[in-house]
């Protein structure tokens, strides 16, 4: 009986021990370490990766993650230095180096280090300028990790690496900016294409020296031309006409309008005492029609005038020194 009792003592003991065993048992990861509070005191030695043990009741094990942490930083609006409005976001790459720092130093390392990125963002924004934000980001990358940095490092967290991933502007500074840049690429296209026509005028300058030299040459290039432009397949040709060639003809007009001899107008009255009546002609034909005058003979005169001839026209000319009144008096009373 009595070692029955012992028996079943000593199963009992064995169970408990067991149970107490299985306790304090704790297997930490690869990438964890384990640090130990042994009634409220840290222990000096934070436990590996692998299976360990701990006192149950009396000991407490927290587990830190050693890992590259990636915390995106929430978009903060500020303005820059040069009184510009824009919305900036980041991303923060960190890890522990020192668990026992990151448990004890910091109540929460992971809200402590998203609070420090927000406030650094801020305050790089207010730093800086809108051209820097947009093109010198490397530069801004590593200010705002060592402002983080700073105060991380008592945490027992190193701040890997730090980028800014976008920056949100205004609709109007989006407006402004897309016309500076056009502007800057119309004066770009401008200059080339005044550096273009120098470079072409000087060649063409070369090429009229060369064809003047030889002026089959002119001949040669007007044909190739033609060939051109016929072969586009297009209802109209055009023919360049050289400019010599209308100066020429220019000069022939002249010519001949000097050797063409001048052709006396007779008087108006002269012309009705002859007979000779103007009928209607249109005014675009009324030169023509003086200039062939002479060689139009006079109409056949009526019997009446046969019978009784008048003053000839050569009589009733108006002489230089008499006054055509004058002679047209004395022509009547003679005739009376």
């Amino acid at each position: 009986m009595m070692v029955e009792e012992l028996v079943a003592a000593g199963v009992a003991v064995a169970s408990a021990g067991l149970v107490y065993a299985l306790a304090g048992a704790r297997v930490v990861k690869q990438y964890e370490r384990g640090v130990v509070l042994r009634l409220g005191r840290l222990r000096s030695d934070v436990r590996g990766p692998g299976f360990t043990m701990i006192v149950p009741v009396v000991d407490r094990i927290r587990k830190v993650n050693m890992q590259i942490v990636t915390m995106p930083v929430p978009a903060q609006e500020g303005i820059t230095r040069d009184n510009v409005t824009v919305r900036v976001d980041a991303v923060v790459y960190f890890k522990v180096v020192d668990a026992a720092d990151a448990v004890i130093q910091v109540e929460d390392y992971r809200f402590a280090v998203s609070q420090m990125a927000q406030t650094s963002l801020r305050s790089i924004i207010g730093k800086s300028d809108l051209d820097d934000l947009l093109s010198n980001r490397e530069k801004l990358n590593q200010g705002l990790e060592l402002m983080i940095d700073s105060p991380a490092i008592g945490w027992g967290v190193q701040i890997d690496r730090v980028e800014i991933k976008d920056v949100s502007l205004p609709e109007t500074m989006k407006r402004s900016m897309a016309r500076q840049a056009e502007a800057d690429r119309e004066r770009r296209a401008r200059v080339i294409n005044a550096d273009a026509e120098l470079q072409a005028s000087r060649k063409l300058a070369e090429a009229a020296g060369v064809m003047s030299e030889q002026p089959a040459a002119l001949q040669l290039r007007l044909l190739q031309t033609v060939v051109a432009v016929a072969a586009e397949k297009n209802s109209t040709l055009v023919l360049p006409f050289p400019v010599e060639l209308l100066r020429f003809l220019e000069k022939a007009q002249q010519s001949v309008g000097v050797q063409q001899p001048a052709v006396p107008e007779q008087p108006v009255e002269a012309r009705q005492s002859a007979g000779l009546q103007d009928a209607p002609q249109p005014a675009g034909a009324q030169q023509s029609v003086e200039a062939l005058r002479p060689s139009v003979p006079a109409p056949a005169p009526s019997p009446a005038e046969v019978q009784e001839p008048g003053p000839s026209v050569r009589e009733q000319l108006p002489s230089p020194e008499v006054p055509l009144s004058e002679e047209s008096e004395g022509s009547k009373t003679g005739h009376d």
